[in-house]
């Protein structure tokens, strides 16, 4: 079904794949008759070109993109104007648009979430942007339909940022990579690498996009075969697949944790820019004769069948055939993966689900960029045309991605067809994505097309006892499940006929309704605060050494940015930043925001003129044993403090997977964090955040800690460490009145990172 190369592999005129293994020369030499350096075949790949025609360095080893367009949603467009303003922002360079689909139903806070959208509306006009009503289109989708361009790039404050089908090279980052495009600087890192997709074969009927995006997961995740690469889709199984069905894969890329994602382009590509009234925006993408890739993932869409990701990840794939086959062994090894999602702070179990020996689930949702296309929900219609979901627990709620698809859901008769069984429509959101819409009951079990299936994803509480859970599956299997009144059903096993309906794009909603700028700016229009959209606090530079104290300590394999930052319930907060803080790590370490803020009052207190020790007493022995072991460095008997830094940090093995969210680093700094030590980050868009907030993304070997939660770290000469490049760092932590050195490590920072840790944050560095 899936084969992983272990070595490089070179694509011959996109059909023939030869292994780099030594004999690949001369395989080369009699496939095409002409040699090719392997330099000179990595620039035969799409993305190489794309890449090339956006690097503004003039060295492919380190590039400075300057993407063609920006976007972002109500969660976070707010703090990146906000963090803009402050830099000196005057007018959008490029076009950025504004899209309001996590915080549309304007539900949690009274008014507050249509504060932002009235803030957003009046940023577009002051500084020349698109505004996109809340209900209008989910963020990727309008993307797809408005913005997406083949050969281009796009970035967006969404991690889920992925027009590759489209053939537009995407990032999802967090917002201050954004500030910084809209400040005309570049987003810097190096070449990365990229590995090749390649498709052969066709899916077989009932099999959906979801099932080709999942089984990659699974096969790429826990190895990190494509970790912080580019995934180029290629091969004679492309051209098999629907605009929508490329589209299902590609949004899905996220959840390897690559960096982006690229696939060729074809006729099917440019009859999707056709309907939607944009042939200009097409162009034909293809590798070149001979393209070398860095790895290769081999697909037989033949073999895929339908999928099920069981919670807590996307990666926990299993085929619903297995599934069912050893249904009590695999709700069991859930089980024990759940004690470490959860720590097991509730107990948690699907065995009650079974009835009959089949599985039941509570809850379908079919749902936003990954699972409200056109050709997903119109599956899903054909699949239940009669049938009824039944009086009983189980609840079908289907979001379209945007008013164009649902306008033609209704015109093509799909719409009453799914709403005659019980089905309910609802307009473009994210909510079940991220846990603010269609929350179960305690203990409930919700299948869903949609991108992730994290705890808490559904809105669940474990601090207050109340859990459910998401389990990942394509529309079709959805459907297949909702025709049986929720017992858990492949679509395979449904003999249906798929009326596969064409797509008209309406273009006059949006015409009607979407604010448009054309790249206008009107520096008379007011910008509207609501009372809930507050300034950054000020920050502190790096000091010249550093005191740090340890306020959680976390051993799961992988911690998400939902765990660092809560999603669904602290939307309201988002536009807040010291109301949000208050949500910090809730979820996995309810006590780190106390912690986090009585260290804290040692760094005000150094702020202001005043004694750090008067602030925090516990901080005596510690100073103590500093004292003595670095007496010129520390804590003299004239009391000068201005040349150390108190504040906290966090230990997690691999932190920052999912979510591009800026806050899971954001809320950290502003209660005090100057430092994350890790194992390794698990994606790079959650570094950055880290560096982009003035926060050092220390590195530990794994093994056994030198230092436990609650222990003090001092970490002297770091303001100078930072300043030479070192990439490792003296250390020590303090305990019972003595120092015991360690090392700490800190990856390569580029010249501009260096200086924004140096500075206390990026708002600081723009100020100058």
């Amino acid at each position: 079904m899936i084969k992983l190369h272990d070595s490089g592999v070179y694509l011959i005129n996109g059909q023939t794949l030869i292994p780099d293994d030594g004999q690949a020369e001369a395989a080369i030499q009699a496939e095409t008759g002409s040699a090719v350096s392997k330099d000179e075949a990595k620039r035969n790949t799409i993305a190489y070109g794309i890449l090339s025609e956006h690097n503004t360095s003039g060295n492919m080893e380190k590039l400075k993109i300057k993407f063609d367009k920006l976007t972002s949603h109500d969660i976070t467009f707010v703090g990146i104007i906000q963090t803009a303003r402050a830099s000196g922002l005057e007018k959008f360079p490029v076009p950025y648009v504004l899209t309001n689909c996590h915080n549309s139903l304007c539900a949690v806070g009274g008014t507050i979430n249509e504060d932002d959208h009235m803030f957003g509306l009046s940023c577009a006009k002051r500084y020349g942007g698109v505004y996109v009503p809340p209900h209008q289109a989910v963020i990727h989708q309008y993307a797809r339909e408005m913005l997406a361009g083949s050969g281009k790039m796009i970035l967006g404050s969404d991690s889920h940022t992925r027009y590759g089908a489209l053939g537009t090279m995407a990032m999802g980052e967090g917002g201050p990579e954004l500030v910084k495009q809209l400040l005309g600087k570049t987003y810097d890192i190096n070449m990365p690498k990229v590995v090749g997709v390649y498709l052969t074969g066709k899916p077989e009927k009932g099999v959906g996009p979801q099932d080709v995006a999942l089984a990659i997961i699974g096969a790429v995740f826990a190895n990190g075969y494509v970790n912080n690469k580019v995934m180029e889709f290629v091969g004679p199984g492309v051209s098999s697949l629907s605009a929508d069905f490329r589209i299902g894969i590609d949004v899905m890329t996220t959840e390897t944790t690559c960096l982006s994602s690229i696939w060729r382009t074809d006729e099917t590509i440019r009859e999707f820019y056709k309907i939607h009234g944009r042939r200009g925006d097409y162009e034909e993408l293809n590798p070149g004769q001979t393209a070398y890739y860095d790895g290769m993932i081999e697909i037989n869409l033949n073999k895929i069948k339908p999928m099920i990701a069981m919670p807590f990840h996307p990666s926990n794939t299993y085929t619903i055939e297995e599934l069912n086959a050893n249904l009590m062994d695999i709700l069991d090894d859930c089980e024990k993966k759940a004690k470490v999602s959860l720590d097991e702070a509730v107990d948690f179990t699907l065995k009650d689900k079974v009835r009959d020996g089949r599985l039941y689930v509570d809850q379908g949702i079919i749902a936003g960029c990954a699972g409200g296309g056109f050709e997903n929900i119109s599956a899903a219609a054909d699949i239940m045309e009669g049938a009824s979901i039944g009086s009983d627990e189980f609840t079908l709620s289907i979001y379209p991605a945007s008013m164009p698809i649902y306008m033609e859901l209704m015109k093509t008769g799909a719409a009453e067809t799914l709403m005659e069984t019980g089905a309910i429509l609802k307009t473009a959101f994210c909510g079940p994505c991220f846990g603010a819409g269609d929350t179960p009951g305690n203990n409930g079990f919700s299948i869903r097309h949609s991108t992730r299936n994290f705890p808490n994803r559904e809105g669940s509480k474990l601090q207050n006892g109340q859990i459910a859970s998401v389990a990942l599956m394509d529309a079709r299997s959805i459907a297949a499940t909702a025709a049986n009144k929720g017992y858990l059903t492949p679509a395979t096993d449904m003999d249906v006929y798929y009326t596969n309906p064409k797509y008209h794009f309406d273009s006059r909603i949006y015409a009607n309704r979407v604010f448009d700028s054309k790249g206008k700016a009107d520096p008379s229009q007011e910008i509207k605060f609501g009372p809930n959209i507050k300034d950054w606090p000020a920050m502190s530079a790096l000091p010249e050494h550093m005191v740090l104290k340890v306020v959680s300590e976390i051993h799961d394999p992988v911690t998400t940015t939902d765990e660092l930052i809560p999603s669904g319930e602290t939307s309201s907060y988002r536009s807040n930043p010291l109301g949000l803080a208050e949500f910090t790590l809730s979820r996995k370490d309810p006590a780190y925001v106390g912690r986090a803020k009585e260290i804290q009052k040692a760094q005000k207190a150094v702020e202001e003129g005043n004694c750090p020790l008067d602030a925090v007493e516990e901080l005596k022995p510690v100073m103590a044993a500093i004292n003595q072991a670095f007496p010129e460095k520390a804590f003299g008997e004239n009391r000068e403090t201005s040349h150390l830094g108190f504040g906290s940090t966090i230990f997690a093995v691999k932190p920052g997977d999912g979510s591009a969210r800026e806050q899971a680093a954001s809320c950290q700094k502003v209660l005090g964090g100057w430092a994350n030590i890790a194992n390794e980050y698990a994606t790079k868009r959650y570094r950055s955040n880290l560096i982009n907030w003035g926060m050092l993304p220390f590195l530990i070997p794994e093994g056994e800690l030198p230092f436990a939660n609650g222990d003090y770290i001092f970490v002297p000469d770091i303001r100078k460490t930072v300043e030479e490049c070192r990439t490792e760092i003296n250390a020590y932590v303090v305990k019972d009145g003595a120092l015991e050195a360690f090392t700490l490590g800190m990856g390569e920072l580029t010249e501009d990172e260096r200086t924004i840790i140096l500075k206390g944050c990026l708002i600081n560095y723009y100020k100058g």
